[in-house]
């Protein structure tokens, strides 16, 4: 099934709650980043740090457009986001065609 078919607009109150789950399991990914005892200079870690920051920042935006109306609407073309794609990314910001154009 493509992740562009539409389905209804979703419900704020289920995008929270994904949102919310998104945000405890980076945060958890983060703690186990600390409790690894690496080195700050590690490079891997560092780059695992920072990806699990940007995805902490995009969630908090997220949490933003829920509360703005805007959630589920893409920030590229305007259409919704399929309710499918934000069922695995519950805070991207694009569909995916422009989520590819993008990158």
């Amino acid at each position: 099934m493509s992740l562009d078919t539409t389905r209804a607009e979703p419900h704020p109150h289920e995008a929270r709650q994904r949102l919310e789950h998104a945000r405890r399991s980076r945060l958890a990914q983060l703690e186990a980043l600390k409790e690894t005892g690496q080195t700050a200079d590690d490079h891997l870690l560092s780059e695992q740090r920072t990806a699990m920051e940007r995805a902490l920042k995009e969630i908090e935006e997220a949490f933003a457009r829920v509360e703005d109306g805007t959630y589920g609407t893409c920030l590229g073309c305007a259409k919704p986001i399929p309710a499918e794609r934000l069922e695995i990314l519950p805070y991207t910001r694009f569909c995916v065609a422009c989520q590819r154009r993008a990158t």
